[in-house]
């Protein structure tokens, strides 16, 4: 018999909102009550200046019951860009592993740290491969500065699960050559419709601040946006601004949420935080194909347009 799906109120859960769902969880494996499991997705970029991962900080300490999401490893490991999406069946092998089913709540989170980062990468990754009760802890630094509780170690032995074989929602996902396309059109007389809105700092997208990533040009595509993710957070709190202020942000940099937007940024982790965004400002669009996500985003972007296709841009441009 299969658990009954839990439900939040929105798709951001907050720090009491989740402490109150895992103290209602079921007390064993054999009860029908609806699950409600923490997933950590922490990561960090690979220039981090302390050289931390996301497994260093979840030993360090994480939400009780957490499971850890190894962005790197449930990726597809064959491509030459870093955590791209795996294929159905590596998602199924790493969410039958984590002990997860497919009626259970998801909540995911990230380093207390960095407040909104990546956790909107696996969260969004969950929803694409059609994991329903998905939901961003907003956020785990606020968990943890109001003092609920936390556990050292690399987590407890579950038990696997079987996993049902997903289907990827491909309407989510933009690859490169459409991109070329979107960017080719970019401006073009009747073909303003879809906006580019890129994740990625503002000197990165200016083309005067080098990419993290040793000899890959920084700049922005033909049309893009600049989107920077501070832009969407509390500078004090790291949590995501309420949905009246992220509306004010997306309507000063000109964003028409009636119109199609593909998210982007260095390697498709924080394009996620915008796509996060558009959720909480303006509702969830799943029943579309009206928000999707560059995959591969500037990583794969820098290294395979020609330079004869002045497709990367500089500010000055």
């Amino acid at each position: 018999m299969a658990r009954s799906q839990s439900t939040f109120p929105s798709y951001l859960v907050t720090p009491t909102e989740l402490s109150d769902a895992l103290s209602k969880n079921a007390p064993n494996t054999l009860s029908t009550s609806a699950r409600t499991i923490p997933i950590c997705g922490s990561w960090f970029l690979p220039n981090d200046a302390q050289k931390r991962t996301g497994r260093q900080v979840f030993a360090q300490a994480h939400i009780p019951g957490a499971r850890f999401f190894d962005l790197d490893k449930v990726a597809d490991t064959s491509s030459p860009y870093p955590h791209m999406l795996p294929s159905a069946q590596v998602f199924k092998e790493a969410m039958s592993g984590l002990g997860v089913t497919k009626e259970d709540t998801l909540v995911v989170y990230d380093t207390a740290e960095l407040g909104i980062f990546s956790a909107p990468r696996v969260a969004w990754t969950l929803k694409v491969f059609g994991h329903e009760g998905v939901h961003v802890l907003n956020n785990y630094k606020l968990w943890v500065e109001q003092g609920y509780a936390t556990e050292e170690g690399e987590g407890k032995a579950v038990e696997r699960t079987e996993y049902p074989l997903p289907q990827l929602d491909e309407g989510k996902v933009v690859g490169f050559e459409e991109m070329k396309d979107i960017a080719h059109d970019a401006n073009k007389e009747g073909r303003e419709g879809v906006q580019i809105l890129d994740a990625r700092s503002k000197g990165r997208w200016e083309g005067r601040d080098p990419e993290p990533r040793a000899g890959l040009s920084s700049g922005h595509m033909p049309g893009s946006t600049s989107m920077p993710v501070p832009d969407l957070l509390d500078p004090t709190t790291k949590a995501f601004l309420s949905p009246e202020e992220l509306r004010n942000v997306f309507e000063a940099k000109g964003v028409d949420p009636a119109k199609p937007v593909v998210s982007s940024c260095g390697t498709g982790v924080t394009a996620t935080v915008i796509d996060a965004a558009l959720t909480v400002a303006y509702g969830d669009k799943d029943g579309d194909e009206s928000r999707r996500v560059y995959d591969g985003s500037w990583t794969e972007w820098a290294q395979r347009v020609q330079s004869s296709e002045n497709l990367i841009l500089k500010a000055q441009e």
